[in-house]
């Protein structure tokens, strides 16, 4: 125990390659030494219905006696076994489908709703239960009937106090650690929560990483070092609510509210950094989940690339020079593109296109027939002059909607997609020079592009 107070529990790692590990040992021995597997175990009958356990609630209430409650959550919470056989419809009925979780949720939500007003000694018998279930269910292939357990469990309301953090832990750190197959299970069963619930979980889950990252006390929770795992199994488990949320027509919540603004305040030029040098391996990210990376991350993280590709194409070109003994010209530093302001898109246009190997490096603009050095002033005219060409309703590329205050891509038949390209371009170097250029604009180009009609 921690002097705050808190069960540390010496859990074995859990990860897809230590359970694949065992599979193969056992597969490699001999025959006649392989012992065979216990076929699953079967789920005692237990009747007790929602109005039962609520009238059971209501004498205790009345009464001070929670003899009986205290009974029933001490039992149903004691293995993963008797959670099943507490809330499964049908006790040994299969429900193999991603359809149907075979969990009576109304049972569910009145159980948990009833849990943080039963006495302390109930709730904390809940909590053990949940430790010795984690304990020993950690090893193994899962069954249909460990899913419905972790699906149950993580719906717990207890997890929003920063004490139970410990077994929240452990228990998100399994349930990151299953197999694909199961993931998919778990997003369709997930999608099937009330709107208000589903919230509730992703907000629990969005507190528990702000928490894990900045903790209001020191002491508050176990050092960062010994549990560096706790953020990444966190993330991990929403990454699997933010699916649920997109395979959901319409979807259960905003994907904005999938935003942890607390990321803000973190280094995540050395998360981008990690996901640059090590992508989607063991090494975890934030980067490796964008969805719950805000705007303000992601803006910075763009320009910031951007800035860093631009530098690196100048200096690979000055290199060449210079190994081949050229003379160098500080031109080369830079894209330089020269328009007529009677013409500037397709002047625009022609330079980039004619350009491209060039498009990586900083921006400079001549305006044809004046004199002028540009220092960013001529940069952020030819910006400003371009934008307003390209959003003009007469030019009839974009439309612009009154209801949302938006411009969105005009209707009219398109056989020439240069033009949305040549935003997509000015939308890199906005980024990339900190012009005012909405770079989300870049997304919806690409749907666009994608969703083209014959």
């Amino acid at each position: 125990s921690s002097r705050s107070g808190f069960i540390l529990l010496e859990l074995p790692p859990i990860c897809n390659d230590v359970r694949q590990k065992q599979r193969l040992s056992i597969d490699t021995l001999p025959p006649e030494v392989k012992a065979p597997f216990p076929s699953d175990p079967i789920i005692p009958l237990r009747t007790k219905t929602t109005k039962e356990f609520q009238e059971d609630m209501e004498r205790a209430v009345q009464s001070g006696d929670w003899r009986e409650v205290r009974e029933f959550y001490l039992t149903t919470f004691d293995s993963f076994i008797e959670i099943n056989a507490a809330f499964k419809r049908e006790a040994n009925g299969l429900f193999n489908t991603t359809d149907d979780s075979g969990v009576n949720a109304k049972f569910v939500n009145a159980v948990y709703d009833a849990l943080l007003s039963t006495p302390q000694d109930i709730q904390k018998s809940v909590l053990k239960g949940i430790i010795n279930s984690l304990l020993r269910e950690w090893k193994g292939p899962r069954t249909k009937d460990d899913l419905r357990a972790y699906f149950i469990l993580v719906q717990n309301p207890q997890y929003s106090s920063t004490s139970t953090y410990v077994i929240y832990a452990h228990l998100l750190r399994q349930i990151a650690a299953l197999s694909e197959a199961d993931h998919h299970f778990l997003v369709y069963w997930l999608k099937k929560l009330s709107a208000r619930r589903f919230r509730q979980l992703v907000e629990r889950l969005l507190q528990f990483i702000s928490t894990r990252l900045f903790p209001a006390e020191p002491d508050e929770l176990p050092p960062l070092s010994k549990c560096s795992w706790w953020i990444p199994s966190a993330t991990k488990v929403l990454s699997l609510f933010n699916a649920a949320n997109s395979v959901s027509s319409p979807p259960i919540m905003p994907f904005t509210d999938f935003y942890n603004i607390t990321l803000e305040h973190i280094d995540f030029m050395e998360e981008y950094r990690t996901w640059q040098s090590y992508g989607n391996s063991n090494r975890f990210s934030f980067c490796q989940f964008p969805f719950i990376l805000s705007t303000v991350v992601k803006k910075a993280i763009i320009q910031k690339d951007s800035e860093q590709q631009m530098i690196s194409q100048a200096r690979q070109s000055l290199v060449s020079k210079v190994s081949r003994r050229q003379r160098v010209d500080m031109n080369l530093l830079f894209l330089n593109i020269k328009v007529r302001r009677a013409q500037l898109l397709s002047d625009s246009l022609d330079e980039l296109t004619r350009k491209r190997c060039d498009l990586k490096k900083k921006l400079r603009v001549t305006f044809v027939g004046e004199a002028g050095l540009d220092m960013g002033g001529l940069t952020k005219e030819w910006f400003l002059l371009l934008v307003r060409q390209i959003f003009h309703t007469d030019y009839g590329m974009f439309t612009y909607m009154k209801d949302s205050r938006c411009h969105w891509f005009s209707s009219w038949k398109c056989d020439n997609y240069s033009e949305f390209q040549l935003v997509g371009t000015v939308s890199f170097h906005g980024a990339g020079q900190s012009r005012p250029v909405n770079c989300f604009f870049l997304l919806l180009l690409f749907h666009k592009l994608l969703t083209r009609t014959s």
